[in-house]
């Protein structure tokens, strides 16, 4: 039997997560990938909430965290944020391990600090620092989970989504003037002058989602 530690609990659940989704992620599925037995597991984990914590953990050990430049600052963070965003779009569904998780992993707490660093050195108020780091943080997970929700819709054609921009402008155009005056006015040059408020581009990893930019429109197409 394959001895069993932190480390390959951690590898099983990451390699649940890529294979399946993260909602197929059970210490039994875990348990299935190291051929061990569950109470194995449990001898290294008290719940979920523990792989929760070792998953976003091995994601935040793989970002690099710059040397805080206040000259640089908005791009630095920006910078952070892609990177995490890149690790949770590797793994679907994953960012979901990082919402209303109280973080104790030493890599996660690495990364909020390399963060805060950042905006201290920027002029940033510790606490109005430590609120922005917490918003970017829900934000770049909401963004993942949804991208995650949309791969997942896109492979059942019976599911109703909207697949493209033009396919939105056709909806808002259609829109009763009465109802919603704004959202017909503003929508056709808001969505074709900027693509996404949700773009994030990384200096390290300069690519797009692989699913684009689109599937946030529908939340972002009014602002």
């Amino acid at each position: 039997m394959v001895q069993v530690t932190v480390e390959r609990i951690t590898d099983a659940a990451l390699q649940v997560v890529a294979d399946k989704g993260y909602d197929a992620l059970t210490v039994r599925a875990i348990t299935k990938v190291l051929g061990t037995s569950p109470s194995s597991v449990y001898a290294h984990i008290v719940n979920m909430a523990d792989v929760d914590d070792l998953l976003v953990g091995r994601l935040c050990s793989r970002i690099v965290l710059p040397e805080p430049d206040p000259e640089n600052r908005r791009e630095q963070i920006h910078d952070v944020c892609a990177q995490l965003r890149d690790q949770y779009l590797r793994y679907p569904g994953s960012s979901r391990a990082a919402l209303a998780l109280v973080a104790t992993n030493p890599e996660t707490l690495r990364v909020s600090e390399g963060m805060l660093a950042i905006l201290l050195a920027g002029g940033i108020e510790a606490r109005t620092a430590a609120w922005a780091i917490d918003a970017l943080a829900l934000y770049v997970a909401g963004y993942a989970l949804e991208a995650s929700m949309v791969q997942r819709r896109r492979k059942h054609p019976d599911d109703t989504w909207v697949e493209s921009r033009e396919e939105l402008l056709r909806r808002f155009r259609a829109l009763s003037k009465a109802t919603c005056p704004n959202t017909r006015r503003h929508a056709d040059h808001d969505l074709r002058r900027r693509p996404s408020a949700l773009r994030l581009r990384s200096r390290t990893a300069h690519r797009q989602p692989a699913d684009g930019p689109d599937h946030g429109a529908t939340r972002t197409a009014a602002h």
